[in-house]
């Protein structure tokens, strides 16, 4: 078909489920961006005048790019169905950002000024190295087994974004049940709503006015959020080049969460459009994971301080019918939002439980994808790769505290949750190798595990040599094991040549 007669659209209808999709996942991660801040002291001034301000300049880069990238795919392929990878911050890596850069720089410093320049040095740092790493990313992507990496993908899908947001959902059952209802009946049941209003946005809608109609939302969530719109202009700061020298000072033992959280995010990115392409989009990851590192750069220097990446959420979009509409509209809403303070009030004004069933069916599509697009035969590697995140999630939610909440129920949490992404996708790869009887990888992926272990990017809070001495110990007997088959895998595979030969003899 030529490109001349392809009509891919700026906008159709089925953006607008797709927008409010995405929109929320990203609003619910400013809204926790803003609370925590504010909570660590931090000031208005900062929160709302400029790193949420960056963030969005970051969303937004993204956002048109993407949306870019969407009408160069479908003029290329001569079809209108394509859809934009969705994007913005990493939940996992802003927790990480959260907690394990800005807390400690606030806590050593006692400066909030400095603790936020240091914070946005660090994400700068992150988005150039990801954009680095986009170098390998394809080359990466080829030699890792399409099912390891789904099923890692679905373990962070029926956590953190399905799990977590079904808890939510649950929190407030008269607004959440609702809601939840709603989005089944219209995304999956395919019901026209009245009005042929947007099933997720009469969702938002009527969640919304029954929270405030039965009093878990009150006047003052309006007032508490409408005190902090005015105006936020869009600024950029020399803050990411400041905080290096104490990023490369007194403060270099950060770099040690730095690093490994960035390669998680390039995986996170890989994997994601990965499973767009098991959908039938096939994006460049190299180019995605360099836009995600660009787009973390630009927005740091604007004064953000969160890691940006491809979202799961892309597969849920895809199943609505989305095209590139969606991505564009969510970069012009959150500019404009961003330089308003309409985020503070949208967080006070809207439930959690209401916007969260959209999230829920996005994280059951994550879920229900690597299944859908693997053969059979690998769903236990799929099921393996899935559990890893069940250890992260509660390490997350325990933050600091997760050693000491975890210990009653196993010691094999924490470690276990520990570089997370990796683990999920080697042991993974390692179930695919079995499967297949491809020994030679194995032993590969195993070692790789080891070297992980050893330098603490697997098992291990921070970087160091010999950080995860008993894990890089165990992966290495496994490889050893690995090769015991080998040898009888080959030797079985002589001795049936051997009889086919004798037998094509005999018959001749």
């Amino acid at each position: 078909m030529s490109t001349n007669t392809i009509h891919y659209p700026l906008y159709k209808r089925e953006d607008t489920d797709a927008f409010f999709a995405l929109f929320q996942n990203n609003l619910a991660n400013f809204v926790i961006i803003a609370v925590t801040m504010l909570g660590m002291g931090f000031p208005a001034s900062i929160v709302f005048g400029k790193v949420i301000p960056g963030a969005a300049v970051a969303v937004m880069v993204g956002n048109l790019y993407y949306a870019y990238m969407a009408k160069r795919l479908a003029l290329k392929e001569g079809r209108a169905d394509v859809t934009a990878l969705s994007y913005g911050i990493s939940t996992p890596v802003m927790f990480v950002f959260l907690f394990g850069v800005l807390a400690p720089a606030n806590a050593l410093t006692g400066d909030h000024e400095l603790a936020w320049k240091i914070a946005v040095a660090a994400a700068f740092l992150s988005g150039l190295v990801e954009a680095l790493v986009s170098l390998t990313g394809n080359w990466v992507r080829s030699h890792l087994p399409r099912a390891a990496m789904l099923g890692a993908l679905a373990g962070v899908a029926i956590t953190f974004i399905a799990g977590e947001m079904l808890f939510n959902t649950f929190s407030i059952p008269v607004v959440g049940l609702v809601s939840l209802a709603i989005i089944l009946v219209g995304v999956i049941g395919k019901i026209v709503m009245p009005f042929n209003i947007p099933a997720s946005l009469f969702a938002v809608i009527i969640g919304t006015i029954l929270a405030f109609a039965l009093g878990y939302q009150s006047p003052t969530n309006i007032s508490e959020g409408l005190a902090n719109v005015g105006f936020y202009p869009l600024l950029p700061t020399l803050a990411p080049f400041e905080g290096m020298t104490y990023l490369f000072g007194a403060l270099i033992g950060l770099l040690g969460v730095l690093i490994p959280i960035t390669i998680y995010n390039a995986i996170e990115t890989m994997n994601n459009v990965d499973a767009m392409a098991a959908a039938g989009d096939s994006y460049d990851v190299r180019e995605c994971q360099a836009v995600d590192g660009v787009g973390t750069m630009i927005g740091a220097i604007f004064g953000g301080l969160f890691p940006t990446t491809v979202y799961i959420a892309t597969v849920g979009s895809k199943q609505m019918g989305a095209g590139r509409g969606y991505s564009i509209l969510n970069a012009i809403v959150f500019g404009i939002a961003a330089m308003t303070g309409i985020i503070a009030a949208f967080s006070a004004i809207i439930p959690l439980a209401a916007i969260a069933p959209i999230l829920v069916f996005v994280g059951m599509s994550m879920v229900a994808t690597p299944f859908l697009t693997n053969d059979k035969k690998y769903y236990p590697a799929v099921a393996i790769a899935m559990l890893p995140y069940f250890a992260n999630y509660v390490m997350t939610r325990f933050n600091n505290a997760a050693g000491e909440v975890v210990a009653g129920i196993s010691e094999g949490i924490v470690p276990l949750g520990q570089g997370a992404m990796f683990t999920a996708i080697l042991l993974g790869a390692m179930t695919v190798a079995i499967i297949d009887k491809q020994f030679k990888q194995a032993i590969i992926f195993s070692l790789i595990a080891a070297f992980f272990s050893f330098i603490g990017l697997m098992h291990a809070p921070a970087l160091a040599i010999n950080a995860a001495g008993e894990y890089t110990i165990g992966y290495i007997l496994v490889a050893v094991f690995f090769i015991y088959c080998f040898v009888k895998e080959s030797q079985q595979q002589n001795t049936m040549t051997e009889d086919s030969l004798k037998q094509q003899k005999t018959a001749s």
